[in-house]
């Protein structure tokens, strides 16, 4: 029990120091890339399609990364895996560290693209494959809400940070920041041990390819084939409805990431300094939600009933903002946040708990890999939206259009939600492993 509450907590700062890093840049980018592609304007429409076409290539990157990295982690360890997102991060924030002109921009644009698909969203699959790996399943959705509130509060810290930082120092600490978290990981982060399970209750848990019989790395060998997914999907009805309510949830998300801040700046001329209080408005709000409010109200409503108020509430809180007809409102609109970042936590945990613990990187994989491919498909619908409804060719005069079309998608993972039941395990999935073991 001490091994594993002390390997959790040197997880703990490994994902706090990595997201305080990644976090604290968002504020000053967008001033960033504007300055770099229309100095001294307020609306851009290329700003807006070029980190829309950034978000999809990312996005199909991730698709493809992420259920391998998951699956490598399951034969060859979390840590060694962590370590590669850890490292591969630190590039682009130096770029910037160093110069933010016109073409030390573009180079961070492409670096940051290239590097993103591998890294994306990794760190924090690899490390809910740690929970899984450690924590027992009656606790497995307070743990995971508990890591979710961790990336909150780096998430505060990071743009408390860049509030009373400059743009140049605020690129310069978070890439020291990064080599950080890689040096700490590095040093302090125990590998998890995974005990091996053969069944489960008298139930085997065969749905996905068996572990590898060395540790001689194989990338073909140990990366999950398309069948593993489509095993999930038809064999576990709470595995199909999580991945579509999954991919609605970030089909949402990604739109309001894309859309939200150009939106702020064309109506309410925000800037660096009031991006960095909303944003730190939001994630306050996000770390009490998830480091207070989730471990009482799982136990309490259950995993399902919860996903529910969290989907409705987000719902509401992207919709405020499509609206917002004041400065005022964005912010009143954050506090919601409060109530409406339960969704993925309670999915995690629901997708963790169809396999057995030896196939925690592998289903995380798979459910990250389904929202890679909603963070490809999204930003092609709401950046050419929010540019459209952002400038003067308008069809009509609605600016927040492209976020209230992101709430409508909530809404339909919100109805989703309700045909979740409760998490049974796979029982017979059995794909032709002999393919993949050793000959």
């Amino acid at each position: 029990m001490e091994n594993m509450s002390n390997g959790l907590s040197h997880l703990f700062m490994t994902v706090f120091l990595h997201c305080f890093s990644a976090f604290m840049v968002i504020p000053a980018i967008t001033d960033i890339t504007m300055s770099a592609l229309c100095p001294g304007k307020d609306e851009c429409s290329i700003a807006i399609y070029l980190t829309g076409i950034q978000q999809a290539i990312i996005g199909l990157g991730s698709l493809i990364i992420m259920p391998v990295l998951g699956n490598l982690s399951d034969t060859y360890g979390r840590k060694v895996m962590l370590m590669v997102p850890l490292t591969l991060s630190i590039f682009p924030l130096v770029i910037l560290a160093y110069s933010r002109t016109k073409y030390f921009f573009y180079a961070y644009y492409i670096l940051r693209t290239l590097v993103a698909m591998v890294c994306e969203g990794n760190v924090h699959c690899l490390a809910l494959a740690y929970v899984a790996d450690v924590v027992p399943e009656s606790h497995r959705a307070s743990v995971f809400g508990v890591l979710s509130g961790i990336a909150s509060s780096a998430f505060v810290c990071g743009n408390l940070s860049t509030r009373f930082l400059s743009t140049a120092s605020t690129f310069q600490v978070a890439a020291a920041v990064a080599v950080i978290a890689l040096v700490y990981t590095r040093m302090f982060l125990p590998e998890p041990l995974i005990k091996e399970q053969i069944s489960t209750k008298g139930t085997d848990t065969i749905c996905l390819l068996e572990k590898a019989p060395n540790k001689k790395f194989q990338l073909f060998k140990t990366s999950p084939s398309f069948n593993d997914v489509l095993c999930l999907l038809s064999n576990s009805s709470t595995f199909l409805h999580a991945a579509i309510v999954s991919f609605f949830v970030n089909v949402a998300q990604v739109g309001l990431e894309s859309s939200l801040l150009y939106f702020l700046k064309a109506q309410f001329h925000f800037n660096k300094d009031q991006f960095a209080d909303l944003l730190i408005i939001s994630g306050i709000a996000g770390s009490i939600s998830q480091l207070l409010l989730m471990p009482i109200l799982v136990p309490a409503l259950g995993e399902e009933k919860l996903l529910s108020v969290g989907l409705f509430f987000n719902c509401v809180h992207m919709l405020l903002y499509s609206i917002a007809w004041s400065s005022w409102v964005p912010y009143a609109s954050a506090l919601i946040s409060v109530m409406s970042i339960f969704a993925m936590p309670c999915l995690k945990s629901m997708a963790s708990k169809q396999v057995g613990p030896n196939e925690q990187g592998k289903v995380q994989g798979c459910i990250t890999g389904i929202c890679s491919f909603a963070s490809m498909v999204s930003p092609l619908i709401f950046s050419p939206l929010t540019a459209l409804f952002l400038s003067e060719h308008a069809p009509f005069h609605f600016p927040g259009f492209g976020l209230a079309c992101a709430a409508f998608a909530l809404m339909v993972a919100f109805i989703e939600s309700f045909m979740i039941n409760s998490a049974i395990p796979v029982t017979d999935c059995s794909l032709n492993n002999s393919e993949s073991a050793e000959p």
